[in-house]
């Protein structure tokens, strides 16, 4: 891949469409996102308007250390507090699909159109990439941020039109471009995060509650698979119960799965296999989460699954 040649190519892109307008972007903190925002901002300036959506189901501290990272680069980023709306948007929902969904209404009509109007802009920039558009066309899985591909005009739904500069890449090249930019490592190499964030690890409704535990959860497997160099661990949170013990009581607990896979573009996937020491560590730490009882480790590649649950 020639990264010099890609990124003059979306540079060129950008700045012929926006020409003296205004775009904005959304950065999560993702690689995709990432990459992204140091693209646009190269290439747009002070054309950019780049905005961290709250959405109360990302990772620990994490809008805080994002922004802060951004801020070393010398690019502003306004934090966006949609907490409650994102709370309320997926209040009693269950439905994989129906969840994405209304995470997506919530983020391009409500969120987003607001951001648009105050700012003026008139583009959208998304980090789709490649597998995006690819599982959600196919109608394995709905990513939040496919619209034209779906047929979704956002010109004509959300007021604005919508610029996806990665989305001939997959992940491996996201990461050499965001190399090529010069990002940070712990940036560039970061394990992939869903667009729905959390939410697209809790199996059944998203409540606070259950945001609190996975959580905990998830802040544990990052800390403690950091160091294997899989493509991807992570937390999940099902909707079943399991009896269990604590204080020499009965509980009808939670289950969290703990899942760690390697591959190269997520088209497909393989499990890691850890060594038992680490599973026991994970699955003593865990249980330790105040209404845990279970732990277990998903052993199914991809396919027949997909990398995450919902």
């Amino acid at each position: 891949m020639n990264c010099e040649k890609f990124v003059l190519e979306q540079t060129l892109i950008l700045k012929a469409t926006v020409k003296n307008g205004i775009a904005i972007n959304a950065l999560s903190g993702g690689v995709d996102s990432s990459v992204l925002t140091v693209l646009a901002h190269r290439a747009l300036g002070k054309q950019l308007k780049t905005i961290l959506v709250d959405n109360a189901i990302m990772r620990e501290g994490e809008p805080e250390r994002v922004i802060r990272t951004f801020a070393q680069m010398r690019i502003p980023v306004e934090r966006i507090d949609a907490r409650k709306l994102f709370l309320k948007a997926l209040e009693g929902i269950t439905d994989p699909e129906e969840k994405r969904n209304a995470i997506t209404q919530t983020f391009y009509k409500d969120v987003f159109g607001k951001a648009v109007k105050q700012t003026g802009a008139t583009y959208l920039l998304h980090g789709t990439i490649l597998t995006d558009i690819e599982e959600t066309v196919a109608g394995i899985k709905r990513q939040h941020n496919i619209l034209s591909q779906l047929g979704i005009n956002p010109q004509k739904a959300y007021g604005y039109k919508v610029l996806e500069p990665l989305a001939t890449l997959r992940k491996n090249g996201v990461r050499e471009i965001g190399k090529y930019l010069g990002l940070p490592p712990f940036i560039v190499n970061r394990i992939p995060f869903p667009g729905p964030a959390l939410a697209a690890r809790i199996v059944g409704e998203v409540t606070p509650q259950r945001i609190d535990t996975l959580r905990a959860a998830t802040a544990i497997v990052e800390k403690e698979l950091a160091h294997t160099g899989a493509f991807q661990y992570f937390a999940v949170l099902l909707e079943d119960r399991a009896t269990g013990i604590r204080n020499n009581k009965r509980e009808f607990g939670q289950i969290i799965v703990v899942r760690c896979i390697d591959s190269i573009d997520a088209r497909k996937a393989t499990v890691r296999e850890l060594d038992w020491k680490i599973l026991r560590r994970l699955a003593k730490r865990i249980t330790a989460i105040p209404g845990v009882n279970r732990c277990v480790y998903d052993l199914t590649p991809k396919p027949p699954a997909t990398v995450e649950y919902i």
